[in-house]
């Protein structure tokens, strides 16, 4: 199954657009392991575990495994979340953006040595930073397009005076990953939740897109709002939630916890889809 399919049947076996990122921090972690790197794997497991019928998707983030050499963990949980939930598809976020031979070498990081299903990639440096992974037949890839931090404006949203109609960066990087820069069928972006109407934006030009969507939780983003937007064209919806489910108990319950956080933020995202 390509990604996209393997999306799809997740979203509908589990009835869930949620995404549980994994982004392991040992200071937060329950007293038992805290400040304890050698338990990451252990943690995040134990969440996989308590979500994988209530998830349309998984997203380890690298960056919080690397800091504490923990790539052979990241290693061990993809290896487990394959064993224990091969329906649900596994996107790294890795938010790599080189050229050449290194983005090879990324590629060959993400899709062989993890597995991955699909990465997060920044196209700053145009089609030559996203060639090497679609070369990797039926695997995803998500790139950087409206995000919602601050600084994001200094160039997202950016207008391009060279262009017909003068868009906006973003809406760019939406259009090309619509349309010629979407070689395997299996391209993505990703838009932050917090700016509602600029989904509607990335929707008018990008409509059969899978989007995933960071920033409702959190960081405040309105769920129906959200919602209403992604739905738009009708492509994928992928709406990541890390920090709510992962440190919804400081106790030995913590993996009852986040599944009931999972739970009712899916619960959440279904009724919004009613409204909307």
């Amino acid at each position: 199954m390509t990604f996209l399919d393997m999306l799809r049947d997740a979203s509908t076996r589990n009835n869930s657009m949620l995404c549980v990122g994994l982004d392991p921090e040992p200071s937060k972690f329950p007293a038992a392991m805290r400040g304890d790197a050698s338990k990451i794997y252990d943690f995040c497991a134990a969440i996989v575990d308590a979500t994988a019928d209530l998830v349309n998707s998984f997203k380890p983030q690298i960056a919080y495994f690397a800091a504490h050499r923990a790539e052979d963990q990241l290693e061990k949980l993809m290896e487990h979340m394959r064993r224990v939930a091969p329906h649900v598809p596994v996107i790294l976020d890795a938010k790599r953006g080189d050229i050449g031979s290194t983005a090879e070498q990324y590629a060959k990081e993400a899709f062989e040595r993890y597995g991955a299903d699909a990465v997060t990639l920044s196209p700053f440096m145009g089609f030559d930073s996203i060639t090497p992974y679609l070369k990797y037949e039926g695997k995803g890839a998500f790139l950087l397009c409206r995000t919602s931090n601050p600084g994001g404006d200094d160039l997202q949203a950016q207008h391009l005076a060279d262009l017909p109609g003068q868009p906006a960066m973003f809406e760019h990087v939406a259009k090309l990953a619509q349309g010629p820069w979407n070689t395997n069928g299996q391209l993505g972006l990703v838009v932050g939740a917090t700016r509602p109407h600029e989904i509607e934006r990335v929707r008018a030009v990008a409509p059969s897109l899978p989007l995933l969507i960071p920033g409702v939780g959190a960081q405040g983003g309105d769920a129906v709002a959200t919602v209403k937007a992604a739905r738009m064209g009708g492509g994928p919806i992928i709406i990541n939630s890390s920090r709510a489910v992962l440190y919804a108990s400081q106790g030995a319950d913590f993996a009852a916890a986040a599944r009931q956080a999972a739970m009712d933020t899916r619960d959440t995202l279904n009724r919004a889809a009613q409204i909307a």
